[in-house]
């Protein structure tokens, strides 16, 4: 194998459907869900790197230290949307997991023009953070090569600083250059280069497992339930309502009324145990 084949990048290979163009809704459609089928399989041999990462994190924030996601464009969405969920689902400070996007938050939004172009840029972010080896920073890059994350991982190794990533092609430089590498290869896009598609879902689903298993080995749920989150509307409000109730065997006005009066599933347990 030549070293050229070897650095490939599959995510920008071509796909392997031609003439898009000319295919029928229900065609686009049906080819579209038997690429995304191959996700969760390319996820399943991830899963022993998945592990060593999720124990790493663990082990930081019991230390008292943070998870920092860091990417650009829709990798560093990616970051951001897991990092923001965790405080309602889990009821944990908005300063346990933490993402950060080439660009900052304009780029959320509005893809700012060589932000990820930048190798600097990624570590200073992180400092806005005063970040430091109690802290645990996860790269995020489908390419492997976006210059904003491997910049800021490599200043963190310098800084002995535990990194780790999340990546869609095989033996890239993002990979090499973390302690705990990630790499979920998806193969080519349905629509060539589009890495919001396979690739985009494949990192979704791996921040779902890190974040999830995270806050379970942190204590943040009671045998199925997520007994932490945040009453913020009517939906969940009536969620934990009916927590309560199964737990505890009371009506659902009683249980309503102790949920409000709480604040939290959790609260609500201890008290009545109390």
């Amino acid at each position: 194998m030549s070293e050229t084949t070897k650095v490939q990048k599959t995510t920008e290979a071509n796909s392997p459907y031609a003439n898009l163009d000319k295919m029928k809704v229900h065609e686009l459609l049906t080819a579209i869900n038997a690429e995304d089928k191959t996700v969760p399989k390319a996820i399943k041999k991830a899963i022993p790197a998945i592990e060593k990462v999720v124990k790493r994190a663990v082990k930081q924030v019991k230390k008292g230290g943070r998870i920092f996601y860091i990417g650009a464009g829709t990798s560093g969405r990616l970051g951001i949307v897991d990092a923001s969920e965790c405080p309602p689902t889990f009821g944990v400070s908005p300063n346990m997991v933490i993402g950060i996007i080439a660009g900052g938050d304009t780029a959320i939004r509005t893809p700012v023009e060589h932000a990820e172009d930048d190798t600097k840029q990624g570590w200073l972010d992180l400092k806005k953070h005063q970040i430091s080896p109690l802290d645990f920073v996860i790269g995020i890059a489908a390419s492997g090569t976006t210059p904003y994350v491997v910049g800021a991982v490599n200043k963190c190794k310098e800084k002995g600083i535990y990194t780790a990533c999340i990546t869609c092609n095989a033996d890239s430089e993002l990979a090499k250059a973390v302690d705990l590498p990630i790499e979920v290869v998806v193969g080519p896009e349905f629509l060539t280069g589009s890495t919001r598609m396979k690739a985009g879902t494949a990192q979704k689903l791996v921040l779902n497992m890190i974040s999830t298993a995270l806050m379970i080995k942190l204590g943040r749920v009671k045998g199925n339930k997520m007994v932490d989150m945040k009453m913020t509307n009517a939906k969940l409000i009536e969620r934990g309502t009916q927590m309560l109730m199964e737990e505890m065997g009371i009506d659902h006005a009683s249980a309503h009324e102790l949920l409000i009066k709480q604040g939290s599933v959790r609260k609500a347990l201890v008290f009545k145990i109390t």
